[in-house]
């Protein structure tokens, strides 16, 4: 039990030291949705990760419950979750690609006294969306066990991570040399444009002066 407990303590300081945007999180935030228009919240995630969001409307007049309509859509284009007025819900789901991903909250109609009001929404991702109690449940794990369970999810997700931020990385020089060696051929057809031109003004200013019998 000790040499458990001392690497799971290991393992926390090496999950402390290391950068927290290279693991998916759970992420509590405000939104203040206008009562025209709506308001979005994106997120850059990438393929296979599980995808856990709660949402409740508040508003500071009791006298008022407001409702939205809720779009959750993947990168490209497809709906995930849509639903209409509500004021509290969830929606989950697994990324099929690597992308942003955009939830947008908007008012509904006639539903909020044509005033702002605040919706709390909870987004959790990867190891963050995981029912760790369900789980120590099936594998009849708890205290130290479960923590290096969970330490264990922490470290695979970076190292998905470091993978994806490799591949992207190695996608974008890529790109970059292609663009580079595209501006390059420009740079040179561009000389070679000037150079032309350059040589036929010489040329027709040659036949014009010796026309007008000036050289």
């Amino acid at each position: 039990m000790n040499r458990s407990l001392t690497t799971a303590l290991l393992l926390s300081a090496l999950i402390i030291s290391l950068s927290p945007e290279l693991i998916p999180i759970c992420e509590a935030v405000w939104l203040t949705v206008p009562h025209t228009g709506s308001k979005c919240v994106s997120e850059e995630i990438q393929s296979n990760i599980v995808v856990l969001a709660d949402y409740l409307v508040i508003s500071d007049d009791h006298s008022i419950f407001p409702t939205v309509s809720v779009k959750v859509t993947a990168p490209y284009g497809s709906i995930l979750h849509h639903t209409q007025n509500t004021t509290n819900g969830q929606f989950a789901f697994t990324t099929q690609e690597s992308g942003t991903y955009l939830a947008c909250f908007e008012a509904d109609a006639k539903s909020h006294g044509n005033k702002d009001f605040s919706i709390n929404l909870d987004w959790k991702t990867g190891i963050a969306a995981k029912d760790w109690d369900s789980i120590a449940r099936k594998e009849k794990i708890e205290g130290v066990e479960l923590e290096l369970k969970k330490l264990e999810g922490a470290v695979e997700a970076i190292h998905e991570n470091l993978i994806y931020l490799r591949n992207r990385e190695a996608e974008m020089r890529i790109v970059s040399e292609k663009t580079n060696s595209r501006v390059a051929w420009y740079s040179i057809m561009s000389l070679g444009i000037c150079i032309v031109v350059s040589g036929l003004q010489i040329l027709y200013l040659k036949q014009y002066f010796e026309k007008k019998k000036l050289i």
